[in-house]
């Protein structure tokens, strides 16, 4: 096996075995929404917002198993403020057929060296969610 194979099975086994259990006992459940280009399934608490992990990006990185991409994605092609765009919150991802829907990225680190942070890890990602959450329920009622 190569560096790349070896990292996206450990990021896989870390996900699988830690994040997601711990998420799901935090009141996230399986999401009905398919991402564009993650093939595995992602998690909500409400169908507002959706949670996939990115375990491909730099799996070729020597440090590519202390580490993955959150992935929050709001699947609707609908128009977002101005003040909701952009790095800091979202940008756009395409989907084809000139639709598009609209994501953010975080970096997830959860080792350092021999320092395990699986807990600091998990407990950003829960506030990620409700940061991000909120931040879009004002466009809850466009989408119905």
């Amino acid at each position: 096996m190569n560096l790349e194979e070896v990292n996206k099975i450990f990021r896989k086994s870390i996900i699988d075995g830690y994040f997601e259990p711990n998420l799901v006992k935090l009141d996230f459940k399986k999401s009905n929404v398919k991402h564009p280009t993650i093939r595995d399934d992602g998690l909500m608490q409400t169908n507002l917002l959706h949670l996939f992990f990115d375990i491909d990006t730099g799996s070729d990185y020597p440090d590519g198993d202390e580490w993955f991409m959150a992935e929050f994605l709001f699947p609707y092609g609908i128009k977002i403020p101005d003040s909701l765009k952009g790095p800091d919150y979202f940008s756009t991802m395409s989907v084809g057929e000139g639709k598009n829907f609209w994501r953010h990225r975080e970096l997830i680190r959860y080792k350092y060296g021999k320092s395990k942070k699986l807990e600091e890890s998990l407990d950003f990602i829960e506030k990620k969610y409700r940061e991000l959450h909120s931040m879009l329920e004002p466009l809850e009622k466009e989408i119905k």
